[in-house]
């Protein structure tokens, strides 16, 4: 699948007198992409921006003809977020309902939605889960199911944020597998270096502003350095 193309030009995110992002222009087209930065630098509020889930103050994102602050019709179909805490995106009871809550978003009959749920649980060989109770499942479970959620409409862009936090390892080496796996622009949002060696493209985040970007040997060392340096015992 080609890569999305995403724009953002003169952004810049104010709350409380305070701007948590600015970010003057950036055009990006990679496969792969990951947003770089300690905690505290924007990167949840540029991936909320991205996905048109909060209005920038100034400034415009579209990706691809979408603005997906505008059309969230489109939106839906064009770009997908899962959270940090999977607990925060889901709404339904059961995994079933769970996933075909978008596809009827996008007009798909109750029928017709609580099949294509199942082809996707399928797709993953969880067909075991369709009438699962939620609660039973583990977190990392749970962000399969967003995730399975998500790709079950088909949108151009899939935006993770921090989904690694708080997993055991052989959990986050299984969701690893997974995200490896998607065809689409993937945008992960993370303080993690280990996680992003092969993206094709990094941005560096610090004040809400981009430090550097480019490829990983290029950023990921010089970030490395400035996390060492403000290291305070």
């Amino acid at each position: 699948m080609k890569p999305a193309q995403i724009a953002i030009t003169d952004l810049s995110y104010r709350l409380d007198n305070r701007t948590l992002l600015s970010i003057n222009s950036l055009t990006l087209s990679a496969h792969r992409i990951a947003v770089l930065g300690r905690n505290g630098s924007g990167k949840t509020t540029l991936a909320r921006v991205l996905s048109g889930l909060i209005a920038p103050t100034t400034g415009t994102v579209k990706i691809g003809d979408v603005a997906p602050l505008h059309d969230r019709k489109k939106a839906i179909q064009t770009v997908g977020i899962l959270f940090q805490n999977p607990d925060h995106q889901i709404i339904f009871p059961t995994v079933i309902e769970e996933i075909a809550f978008g596809l009827s978003q996008l007009g798909q009959t109750k029928e017709q939605a609580r099949e294509n749920a199942r082809h996707m649980l399928a797709r993953f060989d969880r067909s075991d889960w369709a009438e699962r109770s939620i609660s039973t499942l583990s977190q990392g479970q749970r962000h399969l199911v967003c995730l399975m959620a998500v790709l079950a409409m088909s949108p151009r862009v899939i935006i993770l944020d921090e989904p690694f936090s708080g997993l055991d390892i052989p959990t986050k080496a299984a969701l690893d597998r997974e995200f490896a796996q998607i065809e689409q622009t993937l945008i992960h949002i993370t303080h993690d270096t280990s996680t992003i060696e092969n993206y094709d493209h990094v941005i560096w985040l610090e004040q809400g502003r981009v430090a550097s970007q480019g490829s990983p040997k290029d950023v990921v060392p010089a970030y490395h350095a400035a996390m060492s340096e403000s290291i305070t015992l």
